[in-house]
């Protein structure tokens, strides 16, 4: 009898007690199925545990279905914010289907960038997790086994990298109000998220309308570049496997974490397959340069976004210049890129760079006009540099009259002086 003094824990009246909360060992237990379930050659990480992950994390909090009214809002907002980047930027509309998404929608459509986004540095880390777990995180008679077993050794790996990706992805999708809050793209289709329009405006007096119409804004301009310029979405990304190539494990916490694991206890096994703090990237000259790049890229993409869109606003949307404030102390603060870029690739975003870049696209603006602004986009070798976000007036007075189309005719130019 359950309900007699002294009987609640006895393992008698439940055989199962030792093994804890039934849900958490549920839960644990379904994660592991979620592991071995995943196809050999499928790639380094095990994309439904990740999705289950993240999605599992905005369902608990809550994530309702779109309403009517909801989607006619934000697909009107997004409409309207692209006929108004018309008279901003000499870049033509890359909106065509504008959406409405729920947080679970969200994550559901993101994941084929994310997988590109991720997997180089996911490939490095289960590289080196397998071998760590293979070779000196195992005792000396283990060690002998591990080459039959290092196929379930990465899959280990593969876990505990996809864990802490689906985590990551479920703290993104509870804060970003569109496919764009990263800095690129998420999906080709432009969409807000009703549920974080609302996070977003908490604590605003700006109207309702006001704010869904500068969000648009920002999406629709990200889009528009992105979708522009063909090149940027590879350079960045490029940026992201450069620096995964120096990624490695820092194997004595691995070994440390493996060996204190408590099987019992599921909490401890989700934080151990986290992988977060076995990060260690090398601090190589060829890693920092990937990095800096990429912080520069990302500061441009925001600089030029803010522009466009403080461009478009002006004298159409009153609440403009304080929602602008709110998104750079937002991102002053750790907004969604820096969750994102902090988390799955170890760069700390500065927000000196982003008003930097900010300033140097208005003053090309003022200098050269929104087309000589927006040339620049035309090709990599015409961007500025992190040394130029440094000095940007030298930037802006320098060769404005260079020519892409110099750039393209010049290899056909030597060849003609070859023959």
């Amino acid at each position: 009898m359950t309900d007699l003094p002294g009987r609640e824990n006895d393992p008698n009246e439940n055989p199962f007690a030792m093994f804890g909360n039934p849900e958490q060992m549920a839960q644990a237990m379904r994660q592991f199925a979620d592991m071995l379930s995943a196809p050999q050659g499928s790639g380094p990480v095990n994309w439904d545990m990740a999705k289950n992950i993240a999605r599992h994390a905005v369902v608990a909090e809550g994530d309702p279905s779109v309403m009517e009214g909801e989607r006619r809002q934000i697909v009107d907002a997004l409409s309207l914010a692209d006929l108004w980047l018309n008279e901003a930027t000499t870049l033509p509309s890359g909106v065509s289907n504008p959406r409405a998404w729920s947080r679970s929608e969200w994550i559901e459509n993101t994941v084929p960038i994310w997988r590109k986004l991720c997997e180089p540095i996911a490939e490095r880390m289960v590289e080196t997790m397998g071998g760590a777990l293979g070779g000196s995180g195992l005792p000396p008679e283990a060690q002998q086994m591990a080459g039959p077993l290092m196929g379930m050794l990465k899959q280990m790996g593969g876990m505990m990298v996809g864990q802490q990706i689906g985590q990551a992805i479920g703290s993104l999708a509870r804060e970003v109000v569109g496919t764009t809050d990263i800095g690129l793209p998420l999906s080709d289709t432009a969409a807000l998220l009703p549920g974080g329009i609302a996070s977003f405006s908490e604590g605003l007096e700006s109207p309702a309308d006001e704010i869904r119409l500068y969000l648009a804004l920002r999406e629709a301009a990200h889009h528009r570049l992105f979708q522009h310029v063909p090149w940027l979405r590879s350079h960045l990304l490029g940026a992201v496997e450069e620096y995964a190539k120096g990624i490695t494990v820092d194997t004595s916490a691995l070994e440390e974490q493996i060996r204190g694991l408590d099987i019992n206890n599921p909490e401890a096994i989700q934080e151990a397959l986290s992988g977060g703090n076995l990060l260690k990237p090398e601090e190589t000259e060829r890693q920092k340069a990937a990095l800096a790049r990429l912080e520069t890229m990302l500061a441009l993409v925001e600089g030029w976004v803010a522009t466009v869109v403080d461009r478009a606003a002006e004298g159409k949307l009153p609440s403009a210049v304080a929602l602008a404030e709110t998104v750079r102390r937002r991102r002053a603060t750790g907004g969604p890129a820096e969750l994102t870029f902090g988390t799955l690739v170890g760069l700390e975003l500065r927000p000196r760079r982003l008003r930097e870049a900010a300033a140097l696209w208005r003053a090309l603006e003022t200098e050269r006009g929104v087309d000589g602004r927006d040339a620049l986009w035309g090709h990599p070798d015409l961007m500025p540099t992190a040394e130029d976000l440094d000095d940007p007036e030298a930037f802006v007075r320098g060769e404005a009259a260079w020519d892409i189309s110099q750039l393209e005719a010049k290899p056909d130019d030597d060849e003609g002086d070859k023959g």
